[in-house]
Formats: C-alpha cells, structure tokens, sequence
C-alpha cells in the first residue's frame, strides 16, 4: 500500500462457471464465451474484464496454481491498497503472466485493482496485433509457439528470431502501458488525479522471460552459483526520483526532486509551485497531477533468458523490501516447509521484521508472487497442512539499451524507531480485520511511516468572472 501523509485537511482529490476449463483463446468480446461455428486462430481471439471469472488459471486472491502461490496481506493504515495476479495458459500452455501492484493515494486500491485486472489484457491486445501485422493471417498463437525453441541449425536465424521475439515483446509492453495509463485518466468514476499504482510484470514464454516496470515494487530471482549455492539476482530496479536518469527528466520537465529534512534518505517529486504531493516514485501509474511534471508510465523493461540453475521468481510490493533484503527472501523461499506456503511465509517474515525494526510505524500492506520455474508445486494434501483449502486454491472471486543503475537491497522508505521516538505506537504483527470495499481510506491521518505521498496538491479556487 502505498499512501500519504497530509499536513493540511484540505484537498482537491475525490473521493461460465459450470467447471468446464476454458481457454483464453475461446472467450470473445461480447459473445458470452459462445464458440463460432467456423475454426478460430489465435487474432480472432479477445477476452474482455467480464470473462475474467471464468479462466481457472488465474488467480488473483491468497491460494496457489500449478507453478506459484500468491499471498497479500493488509496492513495498519486502511484497506489493503495491493494487488497481485498470476495466469497460468497466459496465451499458449507454456506462457505465464505475474503481477504485483502497490495503489497509493486516496483511490489507490481501485486503481492496482483496475490495473491488476486490465493491463494484461492490453498486453495480449498489443501482442497480437503486431504478429497479426507481421504474419499476414497465420495465426499469432502458432507463431509464438513455434518460436518458444527457435531451429537451432541456423545461429544467424536463431539471432534474428530472439531479437524479433523480443521487439515484439517490448513494443507490446510499452504501449500495453500507456494504454493503461490513457483509460485511467479517461476513467468516468476513477479519479486518479492524486492516485496512483506500481506495476511489476512478467511474461514467462519457454526459457524466455519478458519484465516490465514501473514504481518500486521488486522482481528478484533465487539462482544456483557455479558452487550450487543459492544466490538471489535482482531483476528490476526500484525506479526512485533520485536515480540520474530519472532526476534529470523530472527536472527537465519543471519537476522538482528533494528529500526532507527529517527523512532524507528518501527522494520525492514535487510540483514546481507547491510543496506536493511529495511522490517517493519515479514512475507510476495514474498521478496525473505529476504527469506533466516528469512522472511517467513508460515502463523499463528486459528480456532474459532462463538456464537450469533458475529456481524460483518473486514479486513483491515494497511492504516486503522495506524490511528484507534480496538474499533474506531468497533464503525464506528456499527454505519453506512447502512451495505452496512460500509466499505465506514471505509475508509473516515481514510482519515479524516490521515489528521488531520499526516498531513506531505502521506496516505497509505487503503482496508476494513465488513462480516457481520448474512448473512444480506441491501435492494437494501437503497444501490442505498449510491452512488452505481447495477452495481457497480454486478461488476467482472478487476480493476487496541505457547504462544500469545500481541495485537497491532495501526501499529504505522507512523511518528509523530512532526517529519516531515522540510516537509511541507499537504495530501488532497479527492480520487486521479486512476493511469493507467502500470504507473511507485512512492514510492521510497521520502516520510514522514515511509515504509514498507526503500531502496532496492545493489549487486555488476558480472565482466567477465579473462582468
């Protein structure tokens, strides 16, 4: 969760189910996942936000899949703003899609929900409509399938199929995401004016595996070294306004990036007439009050490619690196009882260093994706130990080219105790009560922990014209 802190009370911001798998490449805009009589290839395929409860392989709330768990967990300051998916037979059977998404601001929630929901539809739009473009009618499913294990009688083929794969994937992504962006400020009952959401995503296609990032919310994965040691690699940068790249585009573009005096390990965005809204993120979604102010949504992204002494990916929300480094997460995941729990204990590991590290702030709302390469997951009984059902498991429904940057262990968007000592306010490490769906959100209430947000923007005014 991301979220504010105001020093003023004032502001501008608003408030087919019959067990039958279904293929996403069945479901159709509009036509209630009715066949065509006719043979269908992959372009005459489109899934909208309606068939969404009817793909079995996507799963959105705390349980497991046939290669991952997920697991969130609310935090102290409101309704859990995180959000996080993982949709297995993403468009052919050995293509998965993973996300994680961290709201901030008033309508954060709604907005990582939305994006949770809409975003990799836009990327299978994108994806789709430029193989349709490069492939005439053959089908964009067929193609990909066939390139997952490109022929490896010619090198200079391979090259060039890895490298069309690849174009491909990055212009899906990049426009995936501003698509994303444009129907959020185009939204009727969505303000995202002061609201906003990080976005961690995936698509693991074969051995080939396609990240796109904005904000910083994390993707790291644990790896054997040379001595069979587990070694954690982090994936995506934490996409902060102090990094140079992204400070020098901000303040080319009348943005202004300072820390506080009383955190100043923390680099914010600021508008170039207010002390607002103080954005601890380069990059996000939604916050269109910094749009034109060097925050964007282009997301970075990067194509790796797996080997076998790959084991395991996870994506989390800062809630999770605010408190534990990469090598720590790595070392819970490779050490849990089960995979099925692996998330699960990512999660408690966190409350418990939340409590013991900043016992004066609020815990952050943490969300984990574990994607467990090897396309193994542990067998039903072990996971029913666990404290899941298969219900649980099953359940769809609706919850509440440029030089590298060098890599954060932590978010380091915490206070020190140290520093909070006037506010004395011990965080209990247990689950809070799930909040209603329309319960007010708390986070400009005051609390110790440093915010993705520091005080919303004030505009004055429109007076009448006089005549």
């Amino acid at each position: 969760m991301g979220s504010c802190v105001s020093t003023s009370n004032r502001s501008t911001c608003s408030s087919r189910s019959n067990g039958e798998k279904v293929s996403p490449f069945c479901l159709e805009v509009g036509c209630c996942g009715q066949k065509r009589a006719a043979r269908r290839t992959f372009s005459d395929h489109v899934i909208s936000l309606d068939h969404l409860p009817s793909i079995p392989s996507r799963i959105f709330t705390n349980g497991k899949s046939q290669s991952s768990c997920i697991f969130t967990q609310q935090g102290r300051k409101g309704i859990n703003q995180d959000a996080m998916v993982v949709w297995e037979d993403f468009m052919s059977e050995d293509t998965i899609y993973c996300g994680v998404f961290d709201g901030h601001g008033p309508h954060g929630h709604l907005v990582a929900r939305k994006v949770r929901d809409a975003l990799p539809l836009k990327l299978l739009s994108f994806v789709n409509s430029s193989e349709s473009k490069q492939n005439g009618n053959r089908s964009g499913k067929a193609w990909f399938e066939r390139n997952i294990k490109p022929d490896t009688e010619d090198s200079e083929k391979d090259c060039s199929t890895e490298d069309k794969l690849n174009s491909t994937w990055r212009e899906a992504f990049i426009k995936a995401y501003k698509a994303m962006d444009k129907e959020l400020k185009s939204h009727p009952n969505l303000d995202c004016f002061c609201s906003g959401s990080t976005a961690v995503t995936l698509v693991k296609q074969g051995s080939n595996l396609f990240m796109g990032n904005i904000g910083d919310s994390r993707a790291i994965m644990g790896s054997r070294d040379s001595n069979d040691s587990m070694v954690a690699i982090q994936l995506t940068v934490d996409l902060k306004p102090d990094l140079p790249r992204e400070a020098e585009r901000i303040k080319r573009c009348k943005g202004r990036v300072f820390a506080l005096q009383d955190e100043p390990e923390v680099h914010r965005v600021w508008l170039p007439f207010d002390d607002a809204p103080g954005l601890a993120m380069a990059r996000a979604f939604g916050d269109f009050c910094l749009k034109e102010y060097g925050v964007i949504s282009i997301p970075e992204f990067s194509h790796r490619l797996l080997t076998n002494k790959d084991q395991f990916i996870v994506l989390a929300s800062d809630g999770v690196w605010d408190v534990l480094s990469n090598e720590e997460v790595v070392e819970i995941v490779s050490s849990a009882q089960s995979r099925s729990s692996a998330a699960r204990v990512v999660v408690n590991s966190a409350a418990r260093e939340w409590n013991l590290k900043y016992p004066t702030s609020k815990m952050d709302d943490c969300a984990v994706v574990c994607l467990f390469l090897d396309g193994k997951m542990d067998s039903e009984s072990d996971y029913d130990e666990q404290g899941f059902s298969s219900a649980t498991i099953q359940s769809n429904h609706s919850d509440d080219g440029q030089k590298s940057e060098p890599s954060l262990q932590r978010n380091f968007t915490v206070r020190s105790a140290d520093e909070n000592e006037t506010n004395v306010a011990s965080v209990e490490v247990e689950v809070a009560t799930p909040l209603a769906e329309d319960q007010n959100w708390l986070g400009l209430e005051g609390v110790t922990r440093v915010n993705s947000l520091v005080q919303l923007p004030r505009f004055p005014e429109k007076r009448p014209k006089t005549l």
